[in-house]
């Protein structure tokens, strides 16, 4: 495997509560700079609920999870919560595995996952 990411990352702006980053090809330690990017440029500001999209994703790491959890610190640090869709059983599994999905909830799609943000707390 070479040195450099097999990851494309890139966030979506939803409305001024909700941001979507969409996650495609391998989540390992090479996307890190890629994933923090894309989260501090999209999901700043006001910004409530970020959705991660992993319905292009192909292969997570053991360092890919623990992406998550830096990227769950960071969000929870900003009063925001997070949100998945798009993972295969497989990594449904896994974040249900390590706990995660207790503290990102998950979703088969993004129309569940964006229906969940407009039924949050602070609507």
């Amino acid at each position: 495997m070479s040195m450099s990411s097999k990851a494309i990352i890139e966030f979506r702006p939803v409305n001024d509560r909700s941001c979507i980053i969409d996650v495609q090809g391998e989540l390992t330690a090479f996307a890190e700079e890629s994933l923090m990017d894309a989260y501090n440029r999209g999901c700043g500001g006001g910004v409530r609920y970020v959705l991660l999209n992993f319905g292009g994703l192909e292969y997570m790491s053991s360092s890919g999870i623990g992406l998550l959890v830096t990227l769950l610190i960071r969000a929870q640090r900003q009063q925001q919560q997070m949100f998945a869709y798009g993972l295969s059983e497989h990594y449904c599994h896994i974040l249900e595995l390590t706990r995660l999905d207790e503290a990102i909830a998950l979703y088969p799609g993004e129309a569940e996952a964006l229906a969940a943000t407009e039924a949050g707390p602070d609507r």
